[in-house]
């Protein structure tokens, strides 16, 4: 289309001096003000109208935001900032019979297990789920479950 309008069509790109603006032989696609030379239309802010005050420059606040990487609960206690009162602590760990606890029972229970043998998997902590809370403020802060 510019071939039409008569501008020739450049065979490769401006090279870093035409870019910026050294010893460039063609007109920039907007005015450039001379030194000292004041700027009319858009982009200039109007002076302030009578009886309005001056827009003051209010100060920006930043607020810094730390961001705590998810923890992972396993059957280990974990050194952690509790998100409750804000301390560092190790977390304390309590067990409660869960599903692998039950079908381990259940399990003992149809190879033949029936004399309270069933009830063992009751009596290890390897086969319990896990709660790990607070010990300064007694929150529940996780659980791993086994199953």
């Amino acid at each position: 289309m510019s071939a039409l309008s008569g501008t020739p069509i450049p065979s490769a790109p401006p090279s870093y001096d035409e870019a910026v603006g050294i010893n460039v032989s063609y007109p920039h696609p907007y005015p450039i003000p001379e030194p000292g030379q004041k700027l009319h239309g858009k982009g200039v802010n109007p002076p302030p109208h009578l009886g309005q005050p001056a827009p003051a420059n209010n100060p920006i606040t930043v607020q810094t935001v730390y961001m705590q990487q998810p923890v992972v609960f396993y059957d280990r206690p974990v050194q952690m900032c509790c998100p409750s009162c804000n301390q560092m602590i190790v977390t304390r760990l309590s067990y409660d019979s869960g599903a692998l606890t039950w079908l381990s029972c259940g399990g003992l229970c149809l190879l033949g297990c029936i004399g309270g043998c069933c009830l063992i998997p009751f009596c290890i902590d390897a086969l319990k789920d896990v709660d790990h809370t607070c010990p300064n403020c007694n929150t529940l802060i996780g659980s791993y479950k086994r199953l």
